[in-house]
């Protein structure tokens, strides 16, 4: 009778502690419960759980530690003051698979909050074993090893180091030939937090042979695979020419395009990214780019989406014109000019119309050809308006200044110009007045035209400083007609006709 009391008390205790680390987990799914259950002391209380002689109660106690440690960086740290990390790091190499899961699962919410809370990890030795789980037979285990690596290597490239140290990129590498979705999904991810820090980072996962491995899955509908891949790639490429050639030799041209399509915005935007990031390196790579049908592409994707999705395509048609004459030559037939000039007026957000203002400034500042493809647009008021306007931010007004300028230094069509004697500020001003003193001289059509347009009057009214630059153009204008014409157009020059009138003495018979 004595011993079946016992037991029963100690049944009683089990099923006690078992509901109340159950009730924890089930109560730290809710944001709002958090800091009441943090109050209440229950990362003490969880702590001696973890060693509980009932596996059950075990992981269910990691799993609410991993909760809660996910919430916010103040439990986080729970975690880390606890002294909870070696006992979790003793367990990932010991205890069943659930257990494992469990106990990766804390080590990542713990690790993703602050670069020092991943360094508590890493300092606990948590990496040797997390790389061992990499090879556990078990997927779920795996992923879980993968999510709490990649959350160390996002951070900076100490803690990546720290991951290529343990020797974590070819087992990534493999995981992400592995045939569970969730798992290459997570593996890629870790693998682009890893290149993305530094040229030798990335270079360590060349080395491991993840470029093929990636490439190959650029095709695979599942789009969130495809987002991490098409970022994994990106974060190789944009180090480096070497790097950038690398990924461009495993023939993932032209078949990228065909993300540019794709219903995931993520994905077109990790598309476009990953050109963007090929082509800003050189101009070879940039017509590698075009000769594939890139640019157009690029185009016809941008005006397929809004907002920031459209930002790395914007950079990448910049980034392309900027390299040469004729790649800029190849963004304006693939009509590029008109679909930036779209984002220039439509889209709300400075950091994008910033961006569109200086790919237009790239494709302008070539040569008269070039700039009159801008011009031609009606880009440059919006430009003006834009650089105008005390709602822009910094940024904005300095992209647009920069682009008016680059295009009114090549633009020699005279019709784009002329509104900008009227409304632009002086430090405009002088470009489109030096403009006009290029071309007039050498075309008659033009100098009459000025004339009727008011265009003449306009710059007889303009203030120079006396041997400016600017009264230096004027000067050059005003020689291009005979000097009555001038006179006649100069202000004041009315008033001088009338007082003539006035002093005027008729003959009389």
């Amino acid at each position: 009778n004595f011993l079946r009391s016992v037991l029963q008390m100690f049944e009683q205790y089990q099923k006690a502690r078992t509901q109340f680390v159950q009730m924890v987990a089930e109560l730290a799914t809710r944001p709002q419960n958090i800091e009441t259950l943090q109050n209440a002391g229950v990362m003490s209380l969880l702590r001696p759980l973890l060693l509980d002689v009932v596996p059950t109660i075990q992981q269910t106690a990691a799993l609410a530690l991993g909760r809660l440690a996910n919430y916010n960086d103040d439990l986080a740290e729970a975690v880390v003051k606890g002294d909870i990390l070696p006992q979790l790091v003793y367990s990932l190499a010991e205890q069943n698979r659930f257990y494992k899961k469990a106990a990766a699962f804390v080590l990542r919410a713990v690790g993703k909050h602050s670069p020092q809370l991943a360094q508590a990890i890493v300092d606990c030795g948590a990496l040797d074993t997390l790389v061992i789980c990499l090879e556990d037979f078990d997927p779920g285990v795996k992923e879980a090893a993968v999510w709490a690596i990649g959350y160390i290597a996002r951070h900076n490239a100490e803690l990546s180091q720290a991951v290529v140290d343990a020797g974590a990129v070819p087992l990534l590498v493999l995981c992400i030939q592995e045939p569970e979705i969730a798992l290459k999904r997570i593996a890629a991810s870790a693998l682009s937090d890893i290149s993305k820090h530094s040229p030798e980072l990335a270079q360590t996962v060349v080395d491991a042979g993840a470029i093929a491995h990636l490439a190959q899955m650029i095709l695979n509908p599942d789009s969130k695979l495809k987002r991490q891949v098409l970022s994994a790639l990106s974060q190789v490429a944009k180090h480096s020419v070497d790097l950038a050639e690398m990924v461009v030799e495993a023939e993932i041209f032209p078949v990228v395009l065909t993300c540019l399509k794709d219903k995931d915005e993520y994905v077109k935007k990790n598309a476009c990214t990953l050109i963007r990031e090929i082509a800003k390196h050189t101009p070879e790579l940039s017509q590698l780019i075009v000769n594939a049908g890139g640019v157009a592409a690029v185009i016809d994707c941008i005006g397929s989406c809004k907002g920031n999705i459209r930002l790395p395509g914007i950079m990448m048609l910049g980034y392309v014109a900027a390299h040469s004459e004729n790649l800029a030559m190849a963004v304006i037939i693939s009509k590029g000019v008109p679909q930036l000039s779209i984002c220039l007026s439509e889209e709300p957000e400075d950091h994008i119309k910033a961006a569109a203002a200086w790919a237009l400034g790239q494709i302008g500042r070539h040569t008269p050809e070039h700039a009159r493809a801008v011009a031609v647009t009606n880009t440059l008021p919006v430009l003006l308006a834009l650089y105008m306007s005390a709602e822009s931010s910094e940024d904005l007004q300095v992209k647009s200044k920069k682009a008016i300028k680059n295009i009114l230094q090549k633009c020699t069509y005279l019709p784009a110009l002329e509104p900008f004697l009227y409304d632009a500020p002086p430090n405009i001003l002088k470009h489109v007045v030096g403009q006009f003193s290029k071309v007039l001289p050498h075309d008659s059509k033009a100098r009459r035209l000025f004339v009727t347009s008011g265009g003449l009057k306009k710059v007889q009214e303009i203030k120079a400083e006396p041997g400016s630059l600017l009264q230096e153009y004027i000067h050059s204008i005003n020689n291009c007609y005979p000097e009555e014409i001038v006179r006649y157009y100069s202000p004041g020059y009315s008033d001088t006709l009338l007082q003539r009138v006035d002093s005027y003495q008729p003959l009389i018979n």
